[in-house]
């Protein structure tokens, strides 16, 4: 059975997911600056994928975001991903994390029916209201 090594976080997921539910949301910066006590330009930079943010910071946005730390790591085995997900966690976000998990579909493809997935049901969700 091959060992789990984390090789990094993935910063441009941490990023996609920080733009993400901000925009949903309909938060500037400023006030997910406030809500975790990190600078709006290192909150912007993150988002664009040119920050390195620290332990401390990841761990703050792992909490704000309410999603599990090991959505964010980079792991390497031979064995499957695992899926780790809270139960409060919204749908789309666990459909995205199972099709990352997907070791038959690639990065780019798990992203876009991931995000296939998110306006379909968006849209059914709206629907509904």
């Amino acid at each position: 059975m091959a060992s789990k090594k984390v090789n990094f976080i993935n910063t441009k997921e941490l990023g996609e997911k920080l733009k993400r539910r901000r925009e949903d949301l309909s938060l500037s910066l400023r006030d997910i600056a406030d809500a975790t006590q990190i600078s709006a330009s290192t909150l912007s930079r993150i988002e664009n994928g040119t920050g390195k943010p620290s332990a401390e910071n990841i761990a703050k946005l792992t909490a704000w975001l309410n999603i599990p730390f090991e959505r964010i790591m980079n792991v390497n085995n031979s064995d499957a991903t695992p899926v780790v997900y809270f139960p409060n966690e919204k749908t789309p976000e666990i459909v995205e994390a199972h099709l990352r998990a997907d070791p038959n579909l690639t990065p780019e493809i798990a992203a876009s029916l991931a995000e296939l997935f998110r306006v379909a049901y968006n849209q059914f969700v709206k629907s509904k209201e």
